[in-house]
């Protein structure tokens, strides 16, 4: 059995090259299009980060309320 390489991804055992993520790549490019990739690269980015910044916050702790400031109607009338 072979070792996996620096440039093999090491999910599955290091059974995905280089060469396969290129053609998962170019299959995926080839179905959505350029646009849509790019749309669902960004969503997956930003659900990362969303993911990241919820585990990095102290779990049960929660925020706290936020002010709001009620300005008597000037007319005098009540609402």
């Amino acid at each position: 059995m072979r070792r996996a390489t620096p440039a093999e991804v090491v999910m599955f055992g290091g059974k995905i090259g280089l060469p396969e993520l290129l053609l998962i790549l170019a299959v995926a490019l080839l179905i959505f299009g350029p646009s849509k990739l790019a749309d669902l690269g960004k969503g997956l980015g930003e659900g990362i980060k969303n993911f990241k910044k919820g585990i990095k916050d102290e779990p049960g702790a929660p925020e706290p309320p936020k002010q709001i400031e009620v300005k008597p109607d000037e007319s005098g009338k009540k609402a």
